[in-house]
């Protein structure tokens, strides 16, 4: 498998060829999640191969990879701060 960005998809994150599962996708479970590679192939119905390129452009690419995921998390904040919110408690 083959790691591929498109700026109409993702917003330009790396993801693996012809899907829509970008590398922190895989990254995230992983890592952070805990899940083993095979899992998550099974869960995105991967290759076991597929999961470990992702994997391995993302331990590659870690200076990028986290700038994305700085990126995420502020525009997250961001959504956050200036939703709509009550202005009163609902009971």
């Amino acid at each position: 498998m083959t790691i591929t960005r498109d700026d109409d998809v993702l917003g330009g994150e790396p993801r693996i060829q012809g899907t829509r599962i970008g590398v922190r996708h895989i990254a995230t479970r992983v890592i952070e999640g805990g899940s083993s590679p095979a899992l998550v192939a099974d869960q995105f119905d991967l290759s076991l191969a597929a999961v470990y390129a992702a994997l391995s452009y993302y331990y590659e690419h870690i200076t990028e990879m986290r700038a994305f995921e700085a990126s995420n998390d502020a525009a997250f904040d961001r959504v956050r701060d200036t939703s709509l919110k009550p202005k009163e408690p609902i009971q």
